[in-house]
């Protein structure tokens, strides 16, 4: 992640604390973290199954933000929990809300770039992200990093947006501009988690869902012009309502889609 790439989260991470942010979040999400993935609560408890969670169990969230869904899954499951991310902001936010929270089990921070996790072979029973991969160009490296953190027989289950392979010029552009920062990917991801070490269990499409949530988030901010002109400036809020109906309309053409893998070291 570079400078500038951290300082946007950084800001983004302290305006999600807002009253109207947080309120646009439980609207739409069912949750008041402060999120930036596209995960809602209903997807969060899915996770908490698909990982196998439970107390005793050491999971590892990367690009873990202000604690989105990772803390809610330690909370629901009594699970130990590392949250690993660059910017500060959101982590500082995480650690207040783990001692908040009361959390059952134990929770550590550390500021670290997930391409270059700075933890010992087979330190984790789980590994979850949360549409992380499609905002760093270090993909391979990041899945790489997992996998050698991982414990023989864990697994890593992850979201990610990516555009659908073997568009139209005009249509790969258009689901290009609508994505995330670095949602292009040379390499399909089930070849890339083969080429980096991870079998692939399961891949659920998570297209409607995620079309929904962005439909649900323009709608709610809507609901909240004024409050939010108020936070970030009309022709900001212009801005971003321009870009989440451009990533409306791809991911309701399918053009621009959202999968859950569910993966075990190869």
């Amino acid at each position: 992640m570079d400078e500038t790439q951290r300082e946007r989260f950084e800001q983004i991470y302290l305006r999600n604390q807002t009253p109207v942010m947080q309120s646009v979040e439980r609207c739409v999400f069912g949750c008041d973290y402060g999120a930036t993935s596209w995960a809602n609560r209903e997807e969060a408890d899915r996770l908490v199954a698909l990982l196998e969670l439970a107390p005793g169990v050491r999971l590892l969230d990367v690009g873990a933000g202000s604690g989105w869904p990772g803390l809610y899954m330690a909370g629901a499951s009594g699970c130990d929990i590392v949250l690993v991310d660059v910017p500060l902001a959101g982590l500082r936010i995480a650690a207040e809300r783990a001692v908040r929270d009361n959390l059952p089990g134990e929770c550590w921070v550390a500021a670290a770039d997930g391409a270059k996790l700075p933890f010992g072979d087979a330190s984790f029973d789980a590994i979850s992200h949360s549409d992380v991969l499609c905002c760093l160009v270090e993909k391979r490296a990041v899945l790489e990093s997992c996998r050698q953190v991982i414990r023989p027989g864990g697994r890593m289950v992850f979201s990610v947006i990516y555009v659908e392979p073997g568009l139209s010029p005009g249509e790969h552009r258009r689901a290009v501009d609508a994505g995330p920062p670095f949602v292009e990917t040379e390499t399909e991801y089930p070849a890339l988690l083969a080429d980096t070490g991870w079998k692939v269990r399961d891949e659920r499409d998570m297209t409607e869902e995620f079309a929904t949530a962005v439909l649900q988030k323009l709608q709610a901010e809507k609901g909240q012009r004024d409050e939010l002109e108020s936070l970030i400036g009309a022709a900001d809020f212009s801005d971003l309502h321009k870009s989440l109906e451009l990533r409306y309309r791809a991911a309701a053409d399918r053009i621009l889609r959202r999968s859950l893998f569910v993966t075990v070291p190869a």
